[in-house]
């Protein structure tokens, strides 16, 4: 017994001798400046952080198609059991669209030249990748594209008639050739686009649109040629997300016809003379957010929706008969798509604030859950990263405007620094807090960052988006400053740290807010923005000119139009300003760039330009994405940040 003690006290021994001969023999890093040192890459290598979005997915589930501005420009790429994703497109200026054909043989990729946004039509072999060109009119916009189910034939939208008015055409696979089916009604004109097909083939749903927040519903008999009128109505309404089931009478969609405004599921009933609609209320969706997004399986068996929590996306499923919720897959962030194939598997994306987007496949019943797509962060750090705040503040009357408030790392409360204020477009439009390289850029080299939600953005309901209607534009020029008014009074910044930056609409709103309040602002940044509401309407693409007019006011109304123009008081600007834009630009003519500079100049004010001869209505490129932030940084830094005693403020003219 004391032998065996013994054995059992040696094996200890032999044990503790080993376990410490194994810990020095740990390798102890020395100290470096891995560690220690600032490590804060340059705008240029968070430019090249990657992101994926799913663009199709082969019904029997093995293949995927997603996109990606990997090359440098947007562009689609197969994915099949082999795993890495092969690039099936390579146009100089990336595509526009990818519509897979339900036989998953065809697809047909619509693409554009120079970001003048006249997207032709091409049939591709998805296998191969090889390309015909369907469309040869350089001066049309093609889009709107639908296939049949036999894959013999699909139907497109072109304003090929007169350049302004979108009517439907469909064109036979085989041949090439085209014929119109839709539009020759004056009252049919206008921006005309395919909302659904009908499973035989016969009928087709089509969205009339008047403005950005209106929009009617057309049933096509394709047999007959005639035509239903659903939704009479008066007021700005949507009516989106589609969905006629094969029945050809029974039409989910999303509508904001309702006393709250809000977009709600409804289910609309046609075959009589009065299409009767009647809201879903079965629980399925809070009441409380807005459904952005809607939709079946090929087989009806599955539905998906979206909604709209505060500017996050959430995704949900269940089954069709059984009104059965299933689960969502087991990931934090924001969640989007819904494509599913024959096998109850379903494609997403997820992604969020500090998360690059990326493709995924889900089973809601196996659970199983795989990621098909690995964006490169370019070799920094997520830990890097940093989440925005939610906040809310009041404005000029009282109403709450939500925004996002990005702090930098080491924010110590009450000690102010430099601010930028971000202004979205549409204004149609919301600000989400998506993955966006370069705030988490601005954040690690010392700025914050408001990016409100101003009246007139979308996501909130209709009434909250009609706000800034027409006489009402420069209210949500308040809310703007309401915001700035607000970061003092919190002590996240002061006077003299405080810039401007936004694109399309958020660019008048930057040029709106250093002509209505021009000591408001140290630096201000204008991406393709509005500077005159009169020249820019009237030299607009004619097929978007009626649906602006019905949001900023119409030509009729040439006082109006004067006063809302930042142009007329561009003798009032303080700020140093740089402005940003395409030659190309179908939307916003690059004239607008040109006017406002040569206006602000004449004050003897600092102003910059970078003029794209290969864009459109922003930079799609990434060589020049990186040459404009790089420009944004430098600019942002010389006029917000502090410099040393004698080091020159202003820049170089």
């Amino acid at each position: 017994m004391h032998r065996c003690r013994g054995c059992i006290v040696v094996a200890l021994l032999i044990a503790s001798l080993s376990l410490a001969q194994e810990m020095s023999q740990v390798r102890v890093e020395p100290p470096s400046l891995l560690s220690t040192g600032k490590y804060v890459p340059d705008i240029a290598t968070f430019l090249n952080i990657g992101a994926w979005g799913p663009a199709g997915y082969a019904w029997d589930g093995k293949t995927v198609f997603v996109g990606s501005a990997a090359s440098g420009a947007y562009q689609v790429y197969r994915i099949t059991n082999e795993g890495w994703p092969y690039q099936l497109t390579a146009f100089e200026d990336g595509i526009d669209g990818f519509t897979l054909s339900y036989g998953g043989r065809m697809a047909v990729v619509s693409a554009s030249v120079g970001g003048d946004e006249n997207s032709q039509l091409y049939l591709m072999d998805t296998k191969t990748g090889r390309l015909v060109q369907l469309t040869h009119r350089p001066d049309v916009q093609f889009g709107s594209v639908t296939w049949t189910r036999d894959d013999k034939y699909l139907y497109f939208r072109s304003n090929e008639e007169n350049l302004r008015d979108f009517f439907i055409y469909r064109m036979d696979v085989a041949s090439g050739e085209h014929v119109k089916v839709f539009g020759d009604s004056v009252k049919l004109r206008g921006s005309n686009a395919i909302a659904d097909l009908s499973l035989d083939g016969t009928k087709m749903i089509i969205s009339n649109w008047k403005s950005n927040a209106n929009d009617d519903l057309y049933l096509l008999d394709l047999t007959t040629g005639k035509w239903q009128h659903l939704t009479p109505h008066t007021g700005d309404i949507v009516y989106s997300n589609v969905n006629l089931l094969p029945d050809n009478q029974t039409i989910w969609l999303t509508c904001n016809d309702n006393p709250d405004g809000m977009a709600r599921l409804a289910v609309m009933t046609v075959g009589g003379k009065k299409p009767k609609l009647e809201w879903v209320t079965d629980g399925w969706l809070d009441p409380k957010w807005e459904v952005e997004g809607m939709g079946f399986s090929r087989d009806f068996k599955y539905q998906v929706a979206g909604t709209n929590e505060d500017g996050y996306m959430r995704l949900k499923m269940r089954e069709f008969d059984t009104k059965q919720e299933l689960p969502n897959p087991p990931l934090d962030g924001i969640l989007g798509g819904g494509n599913f194939d024959e096998n109850g598997n379903c494609l997403i994306s997820f992604s969020g604030p500090t998360r690059a987007p990326d493709v995924w496949r889900w089973n809601p019943k196996t659970k199983d859950l795989k990621q098909l797509t690995f964006a490169i962060y370019a070799g920094i750090d997520r830990n890097l990263f940093r989440e925005p705040q939610l906040v809310r503040y009041k404005s000029f009357d009282g109403i709450e405007i939500p925004a996002f408030l990005y702090l930098p790392p080491n924010y110590e409360s009450g000690k102010p620094v430099p601010f930028i204020v971000d202004a979205h477009g549409g204004p149609e439009a919301q600000f989400q807090p998506d993955f966006i390289r370069n705030f988490q850029y601005l954040m690690l080299n010392g700025y914050g960052i408001l990016a409100p939600n101003v009246r007139g953005s979308s996501g909130y309901g209709r009434d909250y988006m009609n706000l800034d209607n027409y006489k009402n534009r420069k209210n949500s020029l308040k809310d703007y400053k309401a915001g700035v008014d607000w970061l003092i009074e919190k002590g996240y910044t002061q006077p003299g740290m405080i810039g401007i930056r936004g694109g399309s609409y958020g660019g008048y709103v930057v040029l709106g807010m250093i002509t209505e309040y021009p000591d408001l602002f140290s630096a201000a940044i204008d991406v393709v923005g509005i500077a005159n509401f009169q020249t820019f309407l009237q030299n607009t693409a004619a097929y978007r000119r009626a649906l602006r007019e019905a949001e900023y006011g119409p030509l009729s109304d040439p006082d109006f139009l004067f006063n809302i123009s930042p142009i007329h008081k561009a003798n009032v600007v303080k700020t140093p300003l740089l402005v940003v834009h395409g030659a190309n630009d179908p939307r916003v003519p690059v004239d607008e760039a040109r006017q406002i500079l040569t206006a602000v100049a004449q004050n003897g004010i600092y102003v910059d330009s970078l003029i794209f001869a290969d864009e459109g209505h922003g930079s799609g490129k990434r060589v020049n994405t990186i040459k404009e932030y790089r420009k944004h940084v430098e600019f942002f830094d010389r006029f917000l940040k502090p410099h040393p005693a004698g080091e020159a403020v202003e820049p170089k003219q």
